[in-house]
């Protein structure tokens, strides 16, 4: 009895381990056959070519029958398509997947939520009925043709070396050859981008290379196609960055920072106000969440970008004052007609 209890065991933990070898990635049958020896040999068992192969061909049939997705050929390797193997979730870990899949799936990333779904087996009475969100991006971006554009990307990431990507700045516009150096992926107010580095750019705000203006985004929906890499490798070896102090104060008078490359500095003794410092690679963003804090803070360096935000809050000014004054104009002649 104890020797054929072990024998399940180990027939159990042999597919497990091919399991586990095929989710990491897709491996020819010798491959796959040289580290299961290595497996079987750890735990004293017999290790001889043709046996370990016809276990291998066994046991893929027997996760086949139990509806586990393994594609091969006769010049292809193994590959782990899907696998329907049960998960056993707590309560806890059920709502997590869930809200997980329900973010993604709002965020436009539908296949990867379906992806969640099937494998918790989940269903939308999983979901915390307190929890309401409502990215709305543009575009669904498990999209056949944008997936594509997402693989040929990471392929471009991991290869390193200079690329084009074709580029259409606006819906009908004609698409435009861009070169691309150091690159990845960014999601940014529920939208993905390319965020990359542009050796050749010339910035007016900075008068040295090496800059944040280099820095440029291109939204993923309206990348066209991915070229092939060039034998060029890229430049740098970071993205470019820029130190920026800012004060917060009023409403954000304790504001404390959550992003990584924000520090606080400096905090005033009475609770008025604290100054921070970001790196920053990417300006317009920050730009933006300065203009969107309001009155509640205030770039103090580098002062270049100070006095554009200066100039923004100018602009805006001018811009209601003359719909004010537009406005008692109009109210002016309407009174004088009556």
């Amino acid at each position: 009895m104890p020797s054929k209890r072990d024998g399940s065991y180990n027939q159990f933990a042999f597919a497990l381990e091919i399991l586990k070898l095929l989710a990491e990635k897709p491996r020819r049958r010798e491959e796959l056959a040289d580290l299961l020896s290595i497996f079987l040999e750890q735990r004293g068992k017999s290790t001889d070519d043709a046996d370990v192969k016809q276990k291998l061909t066994r046991t893929i049939r027997k996760l086949r029958d139990c509806g586990i997705e393994i594609a091969s050929g006769t010049h292809s390797p193994y590959k782990l398509v899907e696998s329907n193997f049960p998960i056993v979730l707590s309560t806890e870990q059920r709502e997590a997947l869930a809200t997980t899949a329900y973010f993604l799936a709002d965020m436009g990333f539908s296949a990867q939520a379906s992806q969640i779904q099937r494998i918790g087996n989940l269903t939308e009475s999983d979901i915390p009925s307190f929890i309401k969100v409502n990215f709305s991006p543009p575009v669904d971006y498990s999209d056949r043709n944008l997936d594509g554009i997402v693989r040929q990307l990471q392929e471009r990431f991991v290869q390193q070396c200079r690329y084009t990507i074709r580029y259409q700045s606006k819906p009908g516009a004609e698409g435009q050859i861009k070169d691309i150096d150091r690159s990845e992926l960014r999601l940014h107010d529920g939208l993905l981008y390319l965020f990359a580095f542009i050796p050749d750019w010339r910035s007016w705000r900075f008068d040295y290379w090496h800059n944040i203006d280099q820095n440029h985004i291109f939204r993923l929906d309206r990348i066209l196609s991915v070229g092939a890499a060039s034998d060029t490798p890229w430049v740098s070896c970071d993205f470019p960055t820029l130190k920026v102090r800012y004060r917060t104060s009023g409403q954000l008078a304790n504001y404390k920072p959550r992003r990584k490359d924000e520090i606080v500095i400096y905090s005033d003794p009475e609770g008025k106000f604290r100054e921070i410092e970001a790196t920053i690679d990417y300006w317009f963003w920050f730009r933006q969440r300065i203009l969107k804090y309001g009155a509640n803070a205030k770039i103090i360096s580098p002062q270049t970008l100070a006095d554009e935000i200066k100039k923004e809050y100018k602009k805006i000014w001018e811009q209601y004052s003359l719909e004010e004054n537009s406005e008692k104009s109009t109210d002016s002649r309407t009174d004088s007609k009556i």
